[in-house]
């Protein structure tokens, strides 16, 4: 759809999505006093990026990506989040200065 992007890209790029939100998700529902510093740090970050769209919701930044799965996000990956989006597999939105990718 979007240039040359293979299927092996892709799936790598929905693996990283998946590594990330299993990864915030399992800080988000720790209770705070096990947590470390670094951590309760991230939880604090992740619920000031919540709104009332989102309450309930799986979603991640473009942060969370960069920070756990360690990928570039680059125009590539711009893009094959557009045709996650374009399939109806994300749902962006926008506010606040970040875009929050909802997974559905």
């Amino acid at each position: 759809m979007k240039g040359r992007v293979s299927y092996d890209q892709l799936n790598a790029a929905v693996q990283s999505i998946n590594l990330t939100v299993t990864a915030k998700y399992k800080i988000v529902h720790q209770p705070l006093k096990t947590l470390s510093n670094h951590a309760r740090k991230l939880h604090q970050r992740f619920k000031d990026q919540e709104t009332k769209d989102t309450k309930g919701q799986f979603f991640i930044v473009e942060d969370d990506i960069r920070e756990f799965a360690q990928t570039k996000v680059d125009k590539r990956f711009q893009g094959i989040l557009n045709m996650l989006r374009h399939s109806q597999r994300l749902k962006e939105l926008r506010g606040g200065r970040l875009v929050r990718y909802m997974l559905l």
